[in-house]
Formats: structure tokens, sequence, C-alpha cells
């Protein structure tokens, strides 16, 4: 069996655009005609740059070669033009070609690609969801006041627990910045205060809050934001300073009752597993669409596990993406929460043949072959996006 075809599939999101503006799909297909689809998690470049660049791997690299030689394909491109280390963009290439393959293996045998890697240890999965406006006409983009308002953020968080949610995300700090870490504003944290505040009073025990930053801070000014908000009992402290100092999330994490939570901004085991060894990350947030696919996501759950410390995979891109973090999710004993798109209906649901199901605050494991989801490339290709955003800016403010 060879891999003889490919496409990719940039899908441009309708309003209100929920998990991003675009998303990126792989469809591979073998020479005896069994089909793969993954996705890409883009990061530094415009969509259509992703797209040529996976064009390019799948052209030098992965044509003419078996689905099934995963590790000897990881060790290729993660060794293209001598690179050797990890790289967002060349990892959210390969993650989506990665997850393709094991989508085909799973298919060749009929099996799920959790009955492949060891088995699954849970048939449903916990999910969260980040707060959004409650008009779904409303673009998610644009500020209703779900995202600095205490009194709307509560409403929000209401409707989603009376729905069937039990935790719910936010980020009221101000969101994505392109300057060095700094210290939270007096003004900024009392916002955050009376959000979380306010969300807990709404939804009492019923739903775990998960608080999500960006990053955005020093050790010294996420420990001061951390004193803020510990008495709600947050599931989670996330990313509350960059991850690419080791210490400065130790420092965090030795100095907050809160857990700490990473790994969206990270790809491959080389870069979790000084986080995990050191205790700075209690919680991996690994996006199977970036970390470097569906293998590379079991060895980030392997060490996590030997740390004990609980996986948590991120989403914000699109359902094969979700499909892929759901089978990693289900196979780690180590699993906490998954990150879902509120019940992964609207277009994520569209661009499917099979919607994933999801109820009572879970996500339900696909037992169909391969990773249980099939592209409805109808809709894919009524869909294009023609932009050249980024998936998300980062503006100096």
């Amino acid at each position: 069996m060879k891999l003889s075809e490919y496409e990719i599939f940039v899908v441009g999101t309708p309003p209100p655009h929920h998990g991003g503006r675009y998303f990126i799909f792989v469809k591979l297909v073998t020479d005896d005609g069994i089909v793969g689809y993954g996705e890409i998690y883009a990061a530094t470049f415009a969509p259509h740059t992703v797209a040529a660049s996976a064009k390019d791997v799948i052209e030098r690299d992965v044509l003419g070669t078996d689905p099934r030689s995963i590790e000897r394909l990881f060790r290729t491109v993660y060794s293209r033009g001598f690179t050797q280390r990890p790289d967002l963009s060349l990892m959210g290439v390969f993650s989506g070609i990665e997850m393709a393959c094991w989508d085909i293996a799973g298919k060749a045998v009929g099996l799920p690609v959790t009955e492949l890697l060891g088995g699954r240890v849970r048939n449903s999965l916990r999910t969260y969801t980040y707060l959004y406006p409650l008009d779904p006409g409303e673009d998610i983009y644009a500020n209703t006041g779900v995202y600095d308002t205490p009194s709307i953020a509560a409403e929000v968080a209401a409707a989603y627990v009376a729905a069937g949610h039990t935790a719910v995300k936010l980020d009221p700090m101000g969101g994505y910045y392109a300057g060095d870490p700094r210290m939270p504003s007096l003004g900024r944290m009392d916002l955050a205060e009376a959000m979380v505040g306010a969300i807990r009073e709404a939804v009492g025990s019923s739903a775990d809050i998960c608080f999500g930053t960006h990053g955005q801070f020093t050790p010294a000014g996420a420990l001061r934001l951390a004193n803020r908000i510990e008495r709600f009992e947050p599931l989670w402290f996330e990313e509350p300073v960059p991850p690419d100092v080791v210490g400065s999330m130790a420092a965090v994490a030795a100095g907050t009752n809160l857990p700490i939570a990473a790994g969206e901004r990270l790809a491959t085991k080389y870069e979790f597993a000084p986080l995990l060894a050191s205790g700075a990350v209690q919680i991996a947030q690994l996006n199977t669409s970036r970390v470097g696919g569906i293998l590379e996501a079991r060895k980030v759950t392997a060490i996590a596990e030997a740390h004990h410390a609980h996986i948590a995979p991120h989403l914000y891109n699109g359902p094969i993406g979700a499909a892929a973090n759901i089978a990693v999710a289900a196979m780690a004993p180590n699993f906490l929460i998954l990150e879902a798109i509120l019940d992964f209906g609207g277009f994520h649901a569209e661009l499917l043949k099979s919607p994933l199901q999801w109820a009572d605050g879970h996500v339900i494991v696909p037992t169909t072959p391969g990773l249980g989801v099939e592209l409805n490339e109808d809709v894919a290709r009524s869909h294009p996006y023609d932009g050249d955003l980024l998936h998300l800016e980062m503006p100096w403010r």
C-alpha cells in the first residue's frame, strides 16, 4: 500500500466563525483507493502559505510511501532541511498528514485508530467550551460583553450549564499581546476577579471554570493574578507566562495552589518533556493538529503520565482535528477534560458526513474505522477561504 494522491482544502468558516476563520484539511489517497483525512492547525503563516508548505512536504516526503510507516515518516519530516528541532509550522503540517495516515491505517484493517495504539480506556469524554456570545448570529471576534462584562459572562455560563456543559473557559485579561510579558494592571485584575466570581456565583459547583490566559505575564504578575482568583477554585490557570522559559512557568507553579496548564503553542515531546519533568505544568494541553500528530501526542501523554500529570487536549480548529484529539484522549489513562467548540454542532457538524455526538457534557468516542469521521468534501469545497489573515493576530497594546 502506497500513498498516491492528495488534496488540501482551505475552508472558510461562516459567521460566527467558531474555531477560527478557516480550517485546513488534508486528504490522502492510497494506490488501492483508501482515503484518509487530517487537519493542520495553522500557526505563523497565512493559510495558503501553509497549504503550499503541506504540498511541498507531501510531494517530497510522503507520496510513494507506506502510510503505516508513521515513525519513519515523522523522522523524515522532522529532519528535513537539517532542522531536527520542534517547529510549530512544520509540525502543524506534519500533524495533518500524520493523522490522515492513521485514518488510512485504521480503515485498511477495519478498526478505529484507538484499537491500533493500545485501545481506549473511555467511551465518552468530558468536555469544556469557551464562553461565546449567546446570539448565534454574533461574530465571536466582536465584543458583545461576554468577554469583559461579569453579568453577561455569568448569564452565558448559566445557559451553557443548563444545556449540559460541566466546564467553561474564559480569558478576561485582555487576550493576545505581541510585547514582552508584563505586569497586569489593577483594573484588569479587578475585572478578572469580578468575571470569575460572577460565573462561580451563577454556576455554583455544577461546573468547573478554566481560567485561560495566553502567556501575557511575568511570573510575578501571574502570581499576583493567581492570588486574586484562587478562592474561586478554577480547574486551572492556563499559560500564565509564555511557554518558552521553563523556569518562569515553574516559578508560577511553585507559588500558587492552582494547577498550571499549558501546551497549545508547543510541538513534539521535546518541548513538553522539560515542562513536565520540572513540575512547571500539571496539565498538558497538546493539540493533535500541531504537536506532531497522533503518535507524538501519545508520547506526550506517556511523559505526562510518568510525572502524574493530566492531559487536556486543546482545540481551536475544525472537526477532523477534534476527532484526532478524541482518539488520543480516549486512549489516555491520565485524561482530564477535552476542549470542544460548544457541542460540536454548527459548521463543525456540517463539515462531517456523520457529526460527532455530544450529550450531557461529554462527547462520544467514535467506533467506526480510522478516525471515525469523514469530511464532507462538498461542504468543504463550497466554502473556500480566499483571504490571507493569520489564524490569530498578536497586536501591540
